[in-house]
């Protein structure tokens, strides 16, 4: 399994605290059988401005760790992109940190792109298609987590006509952020809209690095077939390595 979704660089937003926290948690995402971790750490405007040069450095220094503890996995990183206008200048000087996916082959990056938990901002469709024109796939996470697209799940189909990828929240599958979660992650799944699968993992009890009982629920509703796609075979493809 891949996860495309999680906080666990340390010390740079409201995920992992520490370097041994951040240790931890990793061994927690191997031990649950995935394969290949993509740190995403918050990009909020204003409050964790971690930029690509910013996420460079420090995941220098986590991944040296990671080899001297002898963790056998696959790293790589980008961030979750808080929805802003200020993107649009990261986007021009080249300091949005996005996931390489088949960018050799197809020209195309992806970026984790959050929207506020409350609502859909106006003009976000706007924002959208500039991403798109330059090549930028927006991944929107954890949609059904949004307080506007649980009143009113429909709202969420402009975006997918646009082109942008969805991805649900492992926990939201197996209820851990409650039944109204639950019932909207399962309903786009069972409409075909889902891409992919993340932890969105924060912290070791509340929200951890698994991935296994999401897939073990989504092969149980779906089959083998789409827990393969939503958990490997379109990761590997947004991440673009084999």
């Amino acid at each position: 399994m891949i996860d495309i979704h999680c906080h666990l660089l340390p010390g740079i937003d409201d995920g992992a605290q520490d370097m041994d926290e951040a240790l931890t948690l990793l061994q927690m995402a191997v031990d649950d059988g995935i394969t290949h971790v993509v740190l995403t750490p918050h990009l909020h405007f204003g409050r964790f401005e971690n930029f690509k040069s910013v996420i460079e450095r420090e995941f220098a220094i986590f991944e040296a760790a990671v080899i001297e503890r002898g963790i056998k996995v696959k790293l790589s990183f980008a961030a979750e992109v808080r929805l802003d206008a200020l993107i649009l200048q990261l986007v021009d000087n080249h300091s949005l940190p996005l996931y390489i996916g088949q960018a050799q082959i197809c020209r195309k990056n992806y970026m984790l792109l959050e929207f506020p938990h409350s609502h859909i901002p106006p003009g976000s469709d706007m924002l959208i298609k500039y991403l798109i024109s330059q090549n930028i796939i927006p991944i929107i996470a954890h949609p059904e987590r949004n307080r506007d697209l649980l009143k009113s799940p429909n709202k969420i189909k402009p975006f997918v006509r646009l082109g942008c990828m969805l991805q649900l929240t492992a926990g939201s599958i197996t209820g851990k952020f409650g039944e109204q979660c639950q019932v909207l992650a399962l309903d786009y799944l069972a409409q075909g809209i889902i891409d992919v699968v993340a932890t969105d993992a924060h912290n070791i009890k509340r929200r951890p690095p698994v991935l296994s009982e999401a897939r073990a629920k989504v092969t149980e509703l779906h089959g083998e077939a789409t827990a393969q796609s939503l958990f490997h075979t379109n990761p590997l493809l947004i991440i673009g390595q084999a």
